[in-house]
């Protein structure tokens, strides 16, 4: 409902009150005076403005007393109803409104989604990468300065509440999504929303960040496929930039958002030309000179293969990982996706 109560409710009572002035003024007035609705609605809208225009005619000593009750009851009703009218409309609430309203009928429409609760540092780098690779996605957060700033940006799609409600994640399209990132800072936070999701969605994807090392068991148990912990992750790759720097230059040099030199592609059975599947990795290479390699493949029952023989077929279920420049890795998409 686009003009929904709860969104327009300091305006809807400002409105209600004013009304309720005037049907007041007007009705006392034709009943004290023997005014015409006309006449005692332009009373009211005199007394009660205090614009000092003159009577209709001259009150009588009830009128004189009912208008003075009118003033003492009205005035300050009535500067307060226009009041909240005027900050409403200047200060641009109207306007968060009918963004946020946009923005709720866009993730009402989404289908095969990410779910990304949190927008600080972890959040943002999750959502950067997932800009990269096109998916659609939804942020969640409850902090209101970087809800304002999600405002600014016009492609976030983004819910203004407490990722830990059921309610939210519902909001946010739980049982349609394909995914969510947790990255809320308390470790507490995050194994509610993943004990939620997963109730929710049993067939959801859930990665969560953990701040302490106790915290990886219980969020698996809770139900996470995957448990990041940034601190743990940061210190390692330091240390081994000292113990094996130029492997992790290298490493860092793979990009898997098509944006660098050197890219990791991960090719899904269910994506490829109906054509390319079940061929094996031989032949592919034979049909296609596209110059990139297969360092890795994931079987159906999940196992992963390290350089796989050349005599293993791409079946359904199964994953191909791929590693090529840039242009290798856009020849592989345009003859195995056609893309």
């Amino acid at each position: 409902m686009l003009f929904n109560f709860r969104y327009f409710k300091e305006i809807y009572y400002a409105l209600a009150t004013m009304v309720l002035i005037f049907i007041v003024g007007t009705a006392g007035f034709m009943l004290v005076e023997g005014y015409s609705f006309m006449e005692g609605f332009y009373m009211t809208t005199i007394t009660v403005s205090t614009v000092g225009f003159s009577e209709v005619r001259p009150l009588s000593e009830a009128g004189r007393a009912f208008t003075a009750l009118l003033i003492v009851t009205s005035f300050g009703t009535f500067a307060y109803a226009v009041t909240s009218i005027t900050r409403y409309l200047v200060t641009g609430k109207y306007k968060n409104y009918f963004k946020d309203y946009r923005v709720n009928k866009d993730i009402a429409e989404l289908r095969n989604h990410v779910i990304v609760c949190g927008y600080g540092r972890n959040g943002k780098q999750a959502i950067r990468t997932l800009l990269a690779h096109e998916e659609q996605f939804i942020i969640i957060e409850s902090s209101e300065s970087l809800i304002e700033q999600l405002r600014l940006d016009s492609q976030h799609l983004f819910i203004h509440g407490n990722a830990t409600s059921e309610e939210t994640i519902i909001k946010a399209g739980i049982q349609n999504a394909k995914a969510i990132i947790t990255t809320l800072p308390e470790d507490a936070d995050n194994v509610f929303v993943v004990l939620t999701a997963r109730e929710l969605n049993r067939n959801l994807s859930i990665i969560s960040r953990a701040s302490e090392d106790s915290s990886e068991k219980k969020l698996r148990i809770a139900g996470a496929d995957n448990v990041i912990m940034p601190d743990k992750v940061g210190g390692s790759h330091m240390a081994s930039l000292v113990v094996t720097p130029d492997v992790i230059e290298f490493l860092d040099k793979i990009s898997i958002t098509g944006e660098a030199d050197i890219n990791l592609e991960e090719i899904l059975f269910e994506n490829i030309s109906p054509e390319m599947r079940y061929k094996s990795f031989k032949e592919l290479d034979m049909e296609f000179d596209i110059g990139a390699k297969i360092i890795g493949y994931k079987t159906e029952q999940g196992e992963y293969i390290i350089n796989p023989p050349d005599h293993l077929e791409f079946i359904p279920n199964s994953k191909l990982f791929v590693l090529g420049n840039a242009d290798q890795i856009r020849k592989l998409n345009k003859h195995l996706i056609g893309s």
